[in-house]
């Protein structure tokens, strides 16, 4: 603590010594172009007094009307000062802005992109490789995933689950291979309707402070309150936002802050079913949440994924019994593939996480209190 208290006393002080010098100048700058205007009325009544006495200037057409000139001049230059520190705050800020502004687009739709519209929802990944850099990510990946179906990704932290997921609405381009969605490979799709065929929930989903409707219909703006309420309702949150004080009115905090991480999570889900998406994209969204809270969102997944094709990275036991199959990657390369019935029946990486995850559990996956259930 007192380290910190040091770093931050120093990171002050440098602040408010750049301040007191900014401040000096601004200070100095507006009496000293006070003075200079001064100087030059005195000049003008000066000068032009003399050629007033002489008659070679008039007083009323000449020296008035100079002098009044001069004082509107005076005053635009005086209004330098007031603005000189806010331009170079807006410089800084500017500089941040155009860094977004001018960054390359990487991904965008080829020319004569087909349109992804009316999307069945079957994925099919063939032998994909993904790197961000020199070293791959994912390697020679091979899976099919049927309209409709629910599929589990499984894998220890950074086997490549979030990178996988993060292919199907092309926010990355394969290094090899090809993502196929409908027979088709997601490259020649228009870019705009295939992330709108894509519904997407994350970890921690980004919550406005608005209201609850308006968070909903966020990536659909013309929605409807009727689709916005039919939405929650699938996604098990209309209840909940019926107890609120202004209902689907009512304004949540930055973050959804006034909001429990069930509820929040239910809210994502909303939001990423309003568009009716052929295909969710479920990024662990029960990462860090008690039972009670999970029961509620499994619950919603249950509805959303309804009549949907279904990816979702998850180690709850709950979803991945419930998933038609399960993809286990490991170090990038998908190492098994099966139901949980059919990989706990045989050794491999998926059994060994189950048992550590559950050390009272018996080899079927099962707790005591779910076998006596």
């Amino acid at each position: 603590e007192a380290e910190e208290t040091r770093k931050f006393a120093a990171a002050n002080a440098c602040a408010k010594e750049q301040k007191r010098e900014i401040f000096w100048l601004t200070s100095m700058f507006q009496p000293g172009m006070g003075l200079l205007t001064q100087l030059n009325v005195a000049v003008l009544l000066g000068y032009g007094g003399t050629l007033v006495i002489r008659g070679e200037l008039r007083l009323g057409e000449g020296l008035f009307v100079f002098a009044g000139l001069l004082q509107q001049f005076a005053n635009q230059v005086g209004q330098i000062t007031n603005i000189a520190n806010s331009i170079q705050t807006s410089f800084t800020g500017a500089e941040r802005v155009f860094e977004v502004l001018d960054a390359p687009v990487a991904i965008r739709s080829r020319p004569g992109a087909i349109p992804a519209t009316r999307l069945r929802g079957e994925i099919r990944f063939e032998r994909v490789t993904f790197a961000y850099g020199m070293d791959p990510v994912l390697r020679g990946v091979d899976f099919r995933v049927a309209p409709g179906q629910c599929v589990a990704i499984v894998g220890m932290t950074g086997a490549g689950k979030t990178t996988l997921l993060s292919l199907v609405p092309r926010f990355y381009d394969v290094s090899d291979g090809r993502v196929l969605i409908d027979g088709v490979d997601v490259r020649d799709m228009d870019l705009d309707d295939l992330r709108r065929s894509v519904g997407l929930t994350f970890q921690e989903s980004f919550l406005f402070s608005n209201t609850v409707a308006a968070n909903i219909a966020f990536g659909h703006p013309g929605a409807t309150r009727g689709e916005i309420e039919q939405a929650a309702r699938i996604a098990a949150a209309h209840g909940f936002i019926s107890e609120l004080p202004d209902g689907y009115d009512t304004v949540i905090g930055e973050h959804g802050s006034s909001l429990s991480g069930g509820q929040r999570q239910r809210l994502a889900i909303a939001r990423a079913i309003v568009t009716r998406p052929p295909i969710l994209v479920l990024d662990d969204p029960m990462a860090a949440i008690d039972s009670h809270t999970e029961a509620e969102i499994l619950g919603a997944m249950e509805n959303a994924m309804r009549g949907r094709t279904t990816l979702i990275a998850t180690h709850r036991l709950s979803a991945l019994r419930r998933a038609d199959f399960i993809v286990v990657l490991d170090q990038g390369h998908v190492v098994q593939i099966g139901t949980h019935d059919q990989l706990m029946s045989c050794r491999g990486e998926y059994r060994t996480a189950v048992r550590l995850q559950n050390a009272d559990a018996d080899w079927t996956g099962r707790t005591p209190a779910e076998m006596a259930a």
